[in-house]
């Protein structure tokens, strides 16, 4: 493996893209319209976008994305060098770097948070870093990261939010006999060393940050970033509540704005409209348990599923739902994400089909089923009652149950949900993440649905350690034919982010793995 070294001003590279060629101007709160709340603020121990998309801006990493979410930057370390054999990672850390209470980040900590990120026992996202077998300092700054084998995505994961830095000492000072009590107590008001600070947090309801007096990165002013004083985020699951609050002027920003709405707002004199690039997929995931509520699962079929995703007019959602911004699947995983295959949309329409599989399948005369679906959320309302009507094409019978967004989590991940719309994006620039949530059962047991593919298993696992880039990609072009071919999914668009803000806001940028970056953002007085 080739040597690798950085030494470029990451703040720098994250806002070159996204400020104008304007005066920046310090101070101001911004608020910012989320459609549901964080759950758990503990960068190790979660797995929902709604908590990952907010974390970046309380915990730093060692490093971070490029805006473009391919590459990788300095963080807390400024350079890194990976050993000839690929086996081992040194890195050099920041001079002068503080947590937000003001004490010195160390490299215990930084061991200790490494150690802790890769401990198999600390939630799913332990798969990104298992390939670390010890995490050493040489001296003050320099940290040696021992990999017990190569591995071809180390750099990315180490710019993941699990891999934050977290003060050692805080951490196992608070409450709790398990590292996951103590996780709980310490988030309730984070030590982190992003650009923001937690201030408040009324669940369910709002949260307020304001600005980390401590955070290393400078802005184009030569001060410490960030340029705003803090960002207040409101809850609002409302899809029209929301916008009607960005149009009055009671929200800076808004985000998951239903594409039926971007049109309108693109016209708005006081909004800019974005459409943020993104690996951001909607698929639908079925439960495939034999049995589901003591009852059999139809869907546990092969055929019924392949029969149910032929009946599918994606092309009739991409309008009715994107208004023609979303693109077909054409894998599981973005055509954005790295070694993904596939130039035709997955399961063209055919209705015909669809009905002789479903009397292959000895359902006829269908059944009934049920889907999940956010409460208030217009993108997926109209997804679940376009597939209520074309399903009924074929005997199937949907009812929508519509729920919060901890109901609808919790029952997902205790794998007694029925169906639910799926939204996905990466965290990481390399497939290794979504493939692992996906298709690689021992991870969630493939999206919590039950399914299972021993080939599929052993390919992810061969993967995970397969530096010859050839092979790799013919290892993940197996797997996306497996699950593409009989998996859980009914596969249905990709699509950027639809973010509104007022046109005060200059320097927010939403990057393609889903992070919200807020660091540069900055308002007109």
């Amino acid at each position: 493996m080739k040597t690798m070294m950085k030494a470029v001003a990451a703040a720098a590279l994250l806002l070159s893209t996204s400020l104008p060629v304007l005066a920046v101007e310090r101070g101001g709160v911004m608020t910012y319209g989320r459609y549901a709340d964080s759950l758990f603020l503990d960068p190790v121990l979660n797995d929902a976008n709604v908590d990952i998309w907010i974390l970046t801006n309380l915990y730093d990493t060692l490093l971070q994305p490029t805006p473009d979410g391919k590459g990788v930057v300095p963080g807390l370390a400024t350079a890194w060098k990976v050993s000839e054999d690929g086996k081992t990672v040194t890195l050099t850390m920041r001079d002068g770097i503080k947590f937000s209470d003001g004490s010195p980040i160390t490299a215990e900590d930084v061991i200790w948070s490494l150690k802790r990120a890769a401990n198999p026992k600390n939630g799913i996202w332990t798969f990104l870093v298992a390939s670390i077998d010890d995490v050493v300092a040489e001296g003050d700054k320099t940290i040696v990261v021992k990999l017990k084998h190569s591995d071809p995505a180390i750099l990315p994961a180490l710019t993941v939010f699990n891999t934050a830095i977290l003060p050692k000492k805080a951490f196992e000072a608070a409450p709790g006999a398990t590292d996951e009590e103590k996780a709980r107590n310490f988030s309730q008001h984070p030590i982190g060393s992003g650009p923001f600070v937690l201030q408040s947090w009324d669940r369910g309801s709002n949260m307020k940050l304001v600005r980390n007096e401590h955070y290393w990165a400078k802005g184009e002013d030569g001060k410490p970033l960030p340029y705003l004083d803090g960002v207040n985020f409101e809850v609002i699951p409302d899809d029209a509540t929301r916008i009607l609050k960005l149009q009055s002027g009671e929200l800076d920003g808004a985000e998951f704005i239903p594409y039926s709405r971007v049109a309108e707002l693109k016209a708005a004199a006081n909004i800019n409209m974005e459409l943020f690039p993104s690996t951001r997929v909607t698929n639908v995931t079925m439960n495939v348990r034999p049995e589901l509520n003591g009852k059999p699962n139809p869907q546990s079929n092969p055929k019924v599923r392949e029969a149910m995703k032929y009946a599918v007019n994606k092309d009739a959602i991409i309008q009715i739902v994107t208004h023609g911004v979303g693109k077909p699947l054409t894998s599981y995983m973005s055509s954005a994400t790295p070694l993904h295959t596939g130039d035709t949309p997955l399961y063209p329409y055919n209705l015909e089909k669809a009905k002789s599989l479903m009397k292959e399948a000895g359902f006829e005369k269908g059944f009934e089923t049920s889907i999940l679906v956010l409460a208030g959320n217009q993108d997926e309302i109209g997804i679940a009652t376009a597939l209520q009507q074309m399903w009924s094409q074929i005997g199937i019978k949907l009812t929508l149950q519509q729920v919060d967004n901890p109901t609808r989590t919790q029952q997902y991940r205790d794998g007694t949900f029925t169906m639910r719309v799926s939204p996905w994006t990466d965290d990481i620039a390399d497939p290794n993440e979504i493939t692992s949530y996906f298709v690689y059962s021992p991870t969630i047991d493939a999206l919590h649905s039950g399914w299972k593919s021993e080939e599929a298993d052993k390919l992810f696992e061969a993967s995970q350690r397969e530096m010859d880039p050839k092979k790799r990609a013919e290892q993940y072009a197996r797997m996306q034919e497996i699950f593409n071919g009989d998996g859980p999914s009914v596969p249905l668009y990709e699509t950027p982010y639809p973010v509104a803000l007022n046109k005060k806001v200059h320097g927010f940028l939403q990057i393609p793995l889903g992070n919200n970056i807020f660091v540069g953002a900055w308002l007109d007085k």
